[in-house]
């Protein structure tokens, strides 16, 4: 795919909100290890991921459907989109309680997703988050959908230029499963990190002799 028709995954949209660099580190250089957080994401996801589609309270839906955008270059799956009557309500499971709007904004792009595939109206979805088994319901206003893409043409840029994003070692760093990966604390000192690195490429001394190369003569 030629570089300037590059598309965007949905799930990077969210993780560029949260973190920037979180983003860089999963859709460029394809990092990934898992804790008990994404643990417990993967086994919340085993039923929409399944593409069951049996009714939910009477309502038919479509599970692991896969979405994309042109308009926008998008690519991705929505986790459920209850086809109502009055038009397609997608539905994004969560595990954890709410911490801002990130996921509003992959939310929003499953919504213009679906409104260019079917040509319907998307004005409101859900997030349902497992922790507390409960809905709380999205409304697509122009400023959501404004901030959505301006974040999806961010995480394109990212791609595009092939840069990891510079670390922000925060709070948003304590949970995080690729702190080992990031190194915040490291990375996001550039005095620390010219020292490490000074430590780290230094020659070794070499002596004179079978020493140097380690091998015996016959």
């Amino acid at each position: 795919m030629p570089i300037e028709d590059l598309e965007v995954p949905m799930s990077a949209i969210e993780h560029y909100s949260y973190c920037p660099r979180q983003c860089g580190l999963i859709h460029l250089e394809q990092s990934f290890q898992d804790n008990i957080f994404t643990l417990r994401g993967r086994l919340a996801h085993q039923r929409v991921d399944s593409g069951d589609p049996t009714p939910l309270r009477g309502v038919k839906v479509a599970r692991a459907m896969p979405l994309w955008s042109k308009r926008y270059g998008l690519r991705g799956k929505a986790d459920l989109v209850e086809l109502r009557l009055e038009g397609p309500y997608p539905v994004d499971y969560k595990v954890g309680r709410r911490h801002g709007k990130h996921p509003d904004y992959q939310l929003c792009a499953q919504a213009l997703c679906l409104e260019e595939m079917l040509d319907q109206p998307v004005p409101k979805g859900a997030i349902y988050h497992v922790a507390t088994r409960a809905r709380r319901e999205v409304f697509f206003d122009e400023g959501l959908r404004q901030r959505t893409i301006e974040l999806i043409e961010q995480v394109r840029a990212m791609l595009r230029s092939e840069r990891l994003p510079p670390a922000l070692n925060d709070e948003r760093c304590r949970n995080c499963s690729l702190g080992d990966v990031c190194l915040p604390s490291v990375v996001a000192e550039p005095n620390r990190l010219r020292g490490l690195q000074g430590a780290l490429f230094q020659p070794l001394e070499t002596s004179t002799g079978d020493e140097e190369t380690g091998l015996d003569e016959d």
